[in-house]
């Protein structure tokens, strides 16, 4: 792989480990509640991709030390530093002085260093853009975008809910302000032959951003996605497929793009294809090989 993993790209500018602890602070999704739809994207779980956040019950500062515990109980004697991943539904979606509080509570804890936030291009007004250019000043914030495909079809599939200018227009206002930015994709949306994902991996790779997730198509339990399954409307890659995929999108991929992401986890309780990807170890030896 010619460009740096997360763990590479942290280790390099830190000198230590990095833990990320996902949060998540009770926030909705205009793609849920309504504004854009009711029913989210068509593979999200019920905990809006916040499957091993913490619990909405507990505050910011809460959440990091539980998370910590759960490290200090595997690592007790590691010197590490935190990333607070804002991670379940969209964590931009309210009113700014909301938001105010919970980034600063995150910000304010010692041992993190990065605020990651995962949202939506079309929940950027410029009234959080500028309160993302404060945080920023003080630790650095990271703004994941979640954007899955450049294809307007399957993107009406998903039921995104936004059409790619937006991304555009919302990659361009973080980049002003230098926020750094990291772009989700989803590979193995159904009806998408392999050089349509390419395609969309080449799109965000030129757009600028710093990093990206690669994202295997997962089908949960209680989508509409799981629905269309069953019926055998479209099958998932197999791991060769989505090895293969992976391995051509890194090769267009810019070196200087940080990959955050060569796959991803899905809750096993709520997992239903494909049955591979339960074996994080065999997965993720074989991705680190490319």
């Amino acid at each position: 792989m010619k460009q740096r993993t997360l763990n590479q790209y942290l280790q390099q500018k830190y000198g230590r480990k990095i833990y990320k602890i996902a949060i998540n602070a009770g926030f909705t999704c205009p793609n849920r509640d309504g504004t854009l739809s009711e029913k989210g994207c068509i593979f999200c779980s019920g905990s809006g991709s916040g499957d091993f956040a913490g619990s909405p019950a507990l505050s910011v500062t809460e959440q990091i030390e539980s998370g910590k515990e759960r490290i200090r109980a595997k690592l007790p004697r590691e010197n590490y530093s935190l990333i607070a991943y804002f991670q379940a539904f969209t964590n931009t979606y309210a009113p700014v002085d909301k938001l105010r509080k919970l980034y600063m509570e995150a910000v304010e804890h010692p041992e993190v260093e990065i605020v990651s936030i995962a949202t939506r291009p079309d929940c950027l007004g410029a009234d959080v853009l500028d309160l993302l250019s404060e945080i920023n000043r003080i630790k650095p914030v990271w703004v994941e975008l979640g954007l899955q495909t450049i294809h307007e079809r399957t993107a009406e599939y998903i039921r995104r809910c936004y059409p790619l200018s937006v991304y555009d227009e919302a990659v361009r206002n973080l980049r002003e302000r230098g926020i750094e930015t990291i772009v989700h994709v989803i590979l193995g949306i159904p009806g998408e032959a392999t050089e349509e994902m390419l395609q969309t991996v080449r799109y965000v790779g030129e757009s600028g951003v710093q990093g990206i997730k690669l994202q295997l198509l997962h089908v949960l339990r209680g989508t509409d996605l799981e629905k269309d399954y069953l019926a055998g409307k479209f099958r998932c890659l197999t791991f060769d497929e989505y090895y293969e995929i992976v391995k051509k999108a890194l090769d267009i991929l810019p070196e200087n793009i940080v990959i955050h992401r060569l796959t991803g986890d899905a809750d096993k309780r709520i997992l239903v294809a494909p049955e591979w990807s339960r074996d994080k170890k065999k997965v993720m030896d074989r991705m680190f090989s490319l």
